[in-house]
């Protein structure tokens, strides 16, 4: 029992090596940038261990771009987002989404827009 913990521990140590040295290894295959005098912007890059990238814009008015790699269970992790004066918008099958929203709190949404308050309905205000 004891020489299987041990063998399973090497062999897992040696799987993390190699994961780390192939990473550490990596090296940039392509890179492009360009900078105009408007302040616009666009570069994109890659790398020999699958991480990529680009992005442009208008340096601090805007930018949009789109990021991936792989995950070390060896899924494709793809990201795409925005920004702007109303924030950061990304986007991706990985990232966690809200639960629906209940069907009766839609119906009381729903009953609510429908159904204005009294003095909404008059026009007339409380002060």
């Amino acid at each position: 029992m004891n020489k299987f913990f041990v063998l399973a521990v090497a062999a897992l140590a040696i799987a993390c090596v190699q994961a780390d040295s192939f990473d550490a290894a990596a090296e940039t295959r392509e890179y492009k940038s360009d900078l105009k005098e408007d302040g616009s912007y666009a570069y994109q890059y890659q790398t020999s261990n699958g991480i990529a990238g680009q992005e442009s814009g208008v340096g601090g008015y805007y930018a949009s771009g789109s990021n991936a790699y792989y995950a070390p269970d060896g899924q494709l992790i793809q990201l795409t987002y925005s920004a702007d004066a109303n924030g950061f918008h990304p986007a991706g099958a990985h990232l966690p989404t809200p639960p629906p929203i209940p069907a009766a709190i839609l119906k009381s949404l729903e009953y609510i827009r429908t159904h204005p308050h009294q003095e909404s309905r008059q026009g007339q205000g409380r002060f």
